[in-house]
């Protein structure tokens, strides 16, 4: 018994882990969405009573093979009969207009109205979907997506040919440079079961990049842990992260212009994704991915770590990384990605607004570039670009009304990766976010993998 709560502590221990690291996301997603999944919308009348929607899909993932399915269910529970429409508008991701379809409805007082909807759609892709309603005291609109056969979707855009040769030039240069490791306990930061250090090391370009490690008091000083390595979202500063268990360090990594590595690169947030992007050799997301790299020779040179038995996780910008980081770096044994962005980033035009909203700013004021040429240098960067040489076991979360990492490019990426062991998560009602369905996947899922229990 005393066995069974131990593991049930460490598992719950590991899910506040990895919804810290999940937090790290881009936060502008979150007031896009925020009346969008609003799930059932009400309206109150003046005798008390309400109208209220709610959307159900027939596949609870709102992902289908041929045509989609819903009932728009309407409960009336005012003292007034509600006469008008429900209807719908589908489009494209770029927001093209493809099928509408009403119905005049009449719901009595006190009583419930079901409409049953089907799009005939057999392309597959993803689509945005506006269901409204407009009758005698309420009108709003519900705005979804779903998805048809996401499984075939693939990118009309190539990989560079040389994309292997620059990266491993990268990692040649980065070998170059002496990381010089420093570790400094941090005993302010301690808990009571938890050892918290402050390291540094030198990285690509000679640049100090710095993050932090916990790890498990135990009795067994030989003992050596696997690792949970928590990489950033967009300009988010990463604390040391703690947790119960007794058999994983954690480290939280803040790659150059982030958090407390922010002294040679220091840019406003909106100028980061775009420092130095006219020249590929010199953008700072090149930097930024070895800086990872570099990370993990740390972990390779810690003799109380297991070296076989790191877990890259990330969301948003951490996501991509730990994409970029696993394909990159074999010795990353498992990876962990929520809404990855700059997934088949031509093919994000039209779609987004960030990151390319930012990257046209700057364009705009210096001669001579173009989005072409920018594109050109992204190439390198793309994540299904990296996901294409992905390997090892993988997690993806993604959230179908994502308005920074549309679901098309995420299967786009996903689908492209080789490894024999993966499985993504699509939640049908989030935005660029994950829930705790997927937090509570993870934690099994590496428990079982590098077998801790």
């Amino acid at each position: 018994m005393n066995k069974i709560v131990k593991i049930l502590n460490r598992f719950i221990q590991l899910i506040c882990i990895v919804a810290a690291l999940i937090s790290t996301q881009h936060v502008w997603a979150k007031t896009t969405l925020v009346n969008i999944q609003q799930e059932p919308q009400t309206h109150k009348s003046e005798d008390g009573g309400e109208v209220s929607t709610q959307l159900i899909p027939a596949n609870k993932t709102a992902l289908f093979e041929n045509g989609a399915k819903y009932v728009f269910e309407v409960k009336n529970t005012t003292n007034n009969e509600q006469v008008g429409k429900v209807s719908y508008l589908v489009t494209t991701e770029t927001g093209i207009k493809l099928k509408a379809d009403s119905i005049n409805v009449k719901i009595a007082k006190k009583s419930t109205g079901k409409y049953d909807f089907f799009i005939p759609e057999t392309k597959p892709g993803f689509y945005k979907v506006n269901f409204m309603i407009n009758v005698s005291d309420y009108d709003d609109t519900t705005r979804k997506a779903f998805g048809i056969k996401p499984e075939f979707l693939a990118s009309t855009h190539t990989k560079p040919a040389d994309f292997e040769a620059y990266w491993q030039a990268a990692k040649d240069e980065l070998a170059k440079v002496k990381p010089q490791f420093k570790v400094t306990a941090a005993p302010k930061y301690n808990t009571s079961n938890r050892y918290v250090y402050a390291i540094q090391m030198q990285s690509i370009g000679n640049i100090t990049i710095r993050g932090w490690m916990t790890v498990p008091k135990v009795v067994d000083k030989n003992k050596k842990f696997a690792v949970l390595l928590g990489l950033p979202g967009y300009q988010t500063n990463l604390e040391p992260m703690v947790g119960l268990d007794d058999d994983m360090a954690i480290i939280t990594l803040n790659v150059r212009g982030q958090g407390n590595s922010r002294d040679v690169i220091n840019t406003r947030r909106d100028e980061f994704i775009f420092y130095h992007i006219d020249d590929k050799n010199k953008y700072v997301m090149r930097g930024v991915i070895m800086d990872c790299l570099r990370c993990i020779d740390f972990i390779c040179s810690r003799p109380e770590l297991k070296h076989d038995k790191i877990l890259a996780s990330g969301g948003s910008m951490g996501g991509f990384l730990a994409i970029a980081t696993s394909s990159l770096d074999k010795r990353v044994a498992m990876c962990s990605t929520q809404n990855p962005i700059l997934c088949d980033i031509r093919g994000l035009t039209g779609k987004v607004d960030w990151p390319l909203i930012d990257i046209n700013k700057y364009i705009a004021i210096q001669p001579g570039l173009t989005i072409d040429k920018v594109f050109n240098t992204l190439d390198y960067f793309d994540t299904k670009n990296f996901a294409s040489n992905l390997t090892c076991p993988i997690l993806m979360g993604i959230g179908l009304l994502d308005p920074i990492a549309p679901p098309g490019n995420e299967y786009v990426a996903f689908n492209i990766i080789p490894s024999k062991r993966k499985r993504i998560m699509p939640f049908k009602d989030l935005a660029h976010e994950v829930n705790a369905d997927y937090k509570a996947y993870e934690g099994r899922w590496m428990r079982d993998q590098f077998a801790l229990f």
